[in-house]
């Protein structure tokens, strides 16, 4: 058998079983169980990226397959396991395992939803950068693992890179502008994260090794600045960014966020929270302590490590607060949460800084917040 015939008849018997799937929706909670446990590792396999932010270091040598069949191939799997959670009979389930599938099919429905209404794969450029930052990224912020074995992982998915963002270009059918111009930034801003951070991890490196990770963190810098360079000559061609729209928004809210209000009732329901929140504020104290002037504050930090640290000891006194006045109760598992410096890649999307909880997968329970300088 001729090589291609064997790649097509692989992918035939690949196919197959989730079609025929498709055909048959759970007659129990158990066939539930397995159809979302056959998801999610489904899932957490073509998403290896996502998958290491996660916790689950499998596949630390992978980038997802962004080209145009894997997409498709994704896209065609979510919808049919949808399918088979549709055609679900709960009625004599009980409250539990109706509950269970309600949520699933919640998340499978935020999954196919959001990609037909937002079809980022042939609008949003950032996603294919994003998919080089977080690549390395899920593997520095945690030492999960030796230097070395990390240092070589990050090598196999620069290695990548190139041909990943080629794909993305092909997909791009309908860039939107402002999603552009998100991506020609952080692509601009990748040396740091690719430099400075990464090369941490090379210290245990063979000449070889170092070799190897030097090249391909010159390749992929490379082709990042060549898919910026190519997004910027395209800018002027570019749709103007539009919303989602209202109706697909109420749709959204219903089906993947089970909210039985409109976007107008939501809308509503912000601004009481937030004229209620001032009010709190002027409730304080010392009223004084809701200015967020830094100059307010008795010791101003020298410089930025400083301020890290300073903004770190805050959870101390926070912690303090609410064990003293009893407010809630904090449990013996949670971890330690760091204040790091937010990589240069990430400021153009997320300009005061994010939050990164613990994993889902993940074995210790620190989490991070990430703030600019």
């Amino acid at each position: 058998m001729s090589r291609s015939l064997g790649v097509l008849a692989a992918l035939i018997l690949t196919l197959v079983p989730s079609v025929l799937a498709a055909d048959a929706a759970p007659a129990s909670p158990e066939a539930l169980r397995k159809l979302a446990s056959d998801y999610y590792r489904w899932r957490n396999e073509r998403y290896p990226v996502v998958s290491s932010d996660q916790g689950l270091h499998t596949w630390d040598d992978r980038l997802t397959d962004w080209s145009a069949a894997a997409v498709k191939v994704r896209r065609e799997h979510a919808a049919a396991v949808l399918s088979q959670v549709h055609a679900l009979k709960t009625d004599g389930w009980a409250k539990d395992d109706r509950i269970d599938a309600a949520l699933f099919r919640a998340q499978l429905e935020g999954v196919v939803l959001f990609d037909r209404f937002l079809s980022f794969p042939e609008t949003n450029p950032l996603i294919y950068v994003e998919e080089c930052s977080n690549g390395i990224f899920s593997l520095l912020k945690k030492d999960y693992a030796p230097a070395k074995t990390r240092a070589l992982a990050a090598a196999a998915r620069l290695e990548k890179m190139p041909d990943l963002l080629r794909d993305g270009r092909k997909n791009l059918t309908r860039p939107v502008a402002l999603y552009a111009r998100l991506a020609i930034e952080s692509a601009r801003a990748m040396d740091g994260l690719f430099k400075d951070s990464l090369m941490t991890l090379a210290g245990d490196l063979t000449a070889a090794e170092r070799r190897r990770l030097v090249a391909a963190r010159d390749g992929a810098l490379a082709a990042l600045r060549s898919f910026a360079d190519l997004l910027e000559t395209d800018l002027s061609k570019m749709v103007a960014f539009a919303p989602m729209g209202e109706a697909n928004y109420n749709e959204l809210l219903r089906r993947a966020y089970l909210l039985p209000i409109d976007a107008k009732e939501l809308a509503i329901l912000g601004e009481a929270e937030l004229v209620r929140f001032r009010a709190l504020e002027a409730l304080l104290a010392d009223p004084s302590m809701a200015d967020p002037d830094p100059a307010r504050a008795a010791n101003v930090p020298k410089d930025q490590e400083a301020f890290l640290k300073a903004y770190e000891s805050r959870q101390a006194e926070m912690i303090r607060f609410l064990t003293g006045k009893r407010l809630v109760t904090l449990p013996p598992s949670l971890g330690a949460f760091r204040i790091r410096q937010l990589p240069e890649a990430f400021k153009p999307t997320s300009p005061g800084g994010f939050m990164n909880a613990p994993g889902l997968y993940d074995k210790d329970s620190g989490g991070f917040y990430f703030i600019p300088t």
